[in-house]
């Protein structure tokens, strides 16, 4: 099972590529949850949006935590199945799961169940996906490996950018319960369609015409580590730090986006739907720039400016009350946040290799 496919050269490795992003723009959806924040607990609390309090925002919240927390443990082993059973059927089943976790958080009569299935459920989903498409490119990209996997997770950084809008205007229009169904619906018929588009790249693979710069030799490793062998290797622990330290910074903002924006600026609901579009398109641009910036100036280099950059951003926060002005420091935030995404993948395919690139990089996930 771990040979590829008769039919992987029968395809162009950039239909695969398009394919991959078109899935992770669904399942980056989740990164809109901060639309839904508000109308689910004024729904569960059965409290006014305008009267909510910590109290009730922070256990809805919770929702979204368990999806990252789901997300990171499935992509641990996300990338075993991968190896296993190739991406076709693995993204299959993360479309039917993500897609199923969506649609049956439209049926939740408490907050319990939505944990369980737009929480737990959704995030498996969200997992099993997110962790293929890296896993899959990476070996069909050796002379694009940073943007490769930049593009790769472009899609999951914009996911918001359609779905924040979509859903306020949803939830107006159809109420909250349906809104769920509605794209539970559409996430599941979209990525699974993509999912068919999938394929192993043959072992060896490399463009014609193409050999590696002096760069790209002096930094990759030449020999291939197994997880069980990465683990053993202080550096897997420092890449684990470095994606930690910049995932508790972005999703602290994309968790509390919309509520943010509302409480310090005044804006209502729908405007402030406008801050989560911004910060997908941010999050998703991110990952494509930082990612295509590392193969030129190295994947170290990217993560300390994108450090310092949030620094500066996060010291000037609090003292920002006009939307507009607001949408300066979220957006490059969420670029760096996205960046983080972008470029790890490709730095751990440097240092382990890239042929169990996927299972290393999913367990660094659960960062």
């Amino acid at each position: 099972m771990n040979s590829p496919s008769p039919t992987s050269t029968s395809i162009n490795r950039w239909v695969i590529a398009i394919a991959a992003f078109l899935m992770q723009l669904a399942l980056g959806s989740v990164y809109a949850w901060s639309v839904f924040l508000k109308p689910v607990a004024s729904q569960y609390f059965d409290v006014p949006a305008k009267q909510l309090k910590s109290a009730q925002l922070a256990p809805t919240n919770l929702t979204f935590s368990l999806v990252l927390l789901a997300l990171g443990v499935t992509a641990g082993f996300g990338g075993y199945l991968f190896n296993r059973f190739g991406p076709r059927g693995i993204a299959t089943a993360g479309g039917i799961l993500y897609g199923l976790g969506v649609f049956l958080a439209g049926f939740a009569p408490n907050l319990v169940t939505l944990y369980l299935t737009f929480g737990i459920l959704g995030g498996i989903g969200i997992g099993l996906g997110y962790i293929v498409a890296l896993a899959m490119l990476i070996p069909w990209f050796p002379d694009r490996r940073g943007f490769i996997t930049g593009l790769a997770v472009a899609g999951f950084g914009a996911g918001a950018l359609i779905t924040g809008p979509v859903a306020a205007s949803l939830i107006n229009s159809v109420g909250l319960s349906n809104t769920f169904i509605y794209l539970g619906i559409a996430y599941f018929v979209v990525i699974i369609i993509v999912a068919q588009f999938f394929r192993r790249a043959p072992q060896g693979f490399a463009p014609t015409g193409w050999t590696p710069s002096t760069r790209q030799q002096a930094n990759r490793s030449v020999r291939e580590y197994t997880l069980g062998e990465a683990l053993k290797l202080p550096r897997w622990y420092v890449l684990w730090l470095i994606l930690a330290l910049n995932v508790t910074a972005g999703a602290a903002l994309i968790s509390v986006a919309s509520p943010l924006a509302q409480k310090f600026t005044g804006v209502d609901a729908l405007t402030a739907a406008t801050l989560v579009s911004v910060i997908g398109i941010f999050n998703g641009g991110g990952r494509l720039f930082w990612g295509w910036l590392s193969d030129g100036i190295g994947r170290p280099f990217t993560f300390l400016s994108m450090f310092v950059l949030q620094v500066i951003l996060f010291a000037l926060l609090p003292s920002i009350s006009n939307f507009a002005l607001l949408l300066v420091p979220a957006a490059l935030i969420a670029l760096c946040y996205g960046g983080g995404f972008g470029t790890m993948p490709a730095f751990t395919a440097d240092f382990f290799g890239p042929k169990n690139a996927g299972t290393i990089y999913g367990a660094m996930l659960t960062a």
